[in-house]
């Protein structure tokens, strides 16, 4: 198959459609063509006119570690051409940022996760290249956790730059896909195009979304692999709590929790009491990490990992925002007292808890808390949100 990149690339049409137009790329480690080139080079070889770059959070060389980790901007060494940050003092392009290109192409490769920051940064530039007249080309490429959706509806209010609009958390949309839902959600009026890949299958085994014959390449650096991304919408919420996700160890994002004072087989043995169906479609592993940095570091931490992979991988019944959400909901359990939500600005929002800016509303930390909630509770009220949203996209699906 063919990513967006690779299309343009090979499209003497297509190239010739720049020629003579000033071109932006939007770009990261990921950004890569199927020989490994990143898109700038392969771009300025094939004789674009590439006239700046931008890179989203981490940097369009993917050096920023941890989260709200800002880059500034910067001249590209070997072009000479503005590298321009969007993850810096602004996270929405400038009107002088703007006038650096006729053409943005977003190349960006996304998890499929609404928390994931490059779904703001292609809405911020869309709604930026509207107000200038500029066009946007998105080189399409997979969403690698597949067509599934899970997850309430961000709230009308809860809107922040890890929650751009009312989605899910797994919307199951492409890049592409989503600035076409975009434009008709907020009526922007742009020039925009998808180049679209050829030969995606987003329900075909065994990658069910990442073709085999493509390396993974991290998109953000804790972005370590296929399983990390297919897990990616319900570990992610362990950054609004005080258990560890796993960073500074080697698989980070990949572990349901981790923590001194927890005992990891006791919380999955209440998960399986609790709502077994739900720990469908996975298996989870005992371990025992040292974080090197991040939540308690230097401490041995007991937790489980997530293997959504192999032959433990079911696609159809892996749900990672509801596992999640069980395994909160276990430790609250077992543990009544426990400070399980973090207390901090979470992506700069000082009146708002973590975990709910991070699930786009109050929902899912109030059920962890409520002693009386049953599991079909949070089903029913997701349930009705995934089926509104599928029934949503449905015009804008590509593939």
């Amino acid at each position: 198959m063919k990513f967006g990149i690779d299309r343009l690339l090979a499209d003497p049409a297509l190239v010739g459609e720049l020629a003579g137009r000033r071109v932006a790329l939007v770009a990261h480690p990921a950004s890569v063509t199927a020989d490994l080139t990143h898109s700038l080079d392969a771009l300025i070889a094939a004789g674009v006119n590439v006239t700046s770059a931008f890179g989203p959070q981490h940097g369009l060389k993917g050096d920023k570690q941890d989260n709200m980790v800002e880059t500034a901007d910067d001249t590209d060494p070997r072009y000479g051409i503005p590298v321009f940050s969007l993850y810096g003092e602004l996270r929405r392009p400038s009107g002088q940022m703007m006038s650096s290109a006729d053409v943005f192409l977003f190349d960006l490769q996304d998890l499929g996760c609404r928390i994931y920051t490059f779904v703001t940064t292609l809405l911020y530039l869309l709604e930026e290249a509207a107000s200038h007249g500029k066009s946007v080309w998105v080189l399409d490429r997979p969403n690698p956790a597949g067509r599934p959706v899970e997850g309430t509806l961000l709230m009308r209010g809860q809107e922040s730059f890890v929650g751009a609009a009312p989605m899910p958390m797994r919307h199951g949309l492409t890049m592409g896909e989503m600035g076409r839902w975009f434009i008709r959600h907020f009526g922007l009026d742009v020039d925009y195009r998808v180049i679209a890949m050829e030969g995606w299958q987003p329900d075909a085994m065994p990658g069910f979304g990442w073709p085999e014959d493509r390396i993974w390449i991290n998109p953000s650096p804790n972005a370590a692999s296929l399983n990390m991304a297919r897990a990616y919408a319900g570990t992610v919420m362990i950054e609004g709590a005080t258990l560890s996700e796993g960073r500074g160890t080697t698989r980070p994002l990949e572990v349901l929790f981790g923590a001194p004072d927890v005992d990891a087989l006791a919380v999955m043995a209440e998960m399986e009491r609790v709502a077994p169906s739900w720990l469908a479609g996975c298996a989870l592993r005992e371990c025992w990490f040292t974080p090197t940095f991040h939540k308690h570091a230097g401490l041995l931490c007991n937790g489980l990992m997530i293997h959504a992979e192999g032959a433990f991988y079911d696609h159809r019944a892996f749900r990672p925002w509801r596992l999640q959400a069980l395994a909160f909901k276990a430790i609250r359990r077992l543990y009544p007292d426990y400070p399980i939500w973090r207390d901090f600005a979470y992506e700069y929002e000082f009146a708002r808890r973590a975990i709910d800016v991070i699930n786009g509303g109050t929902a899912l930390r109030e059920w962890v808390d409520d002693p009386a909630a049953e599991p079909s509770d949070l089903d029913l009220l997701a349930g009705a949100d995934e089926a509104r949203w599928r029934e949503e996209i449905a015009p804008f699906l590509l593939y």
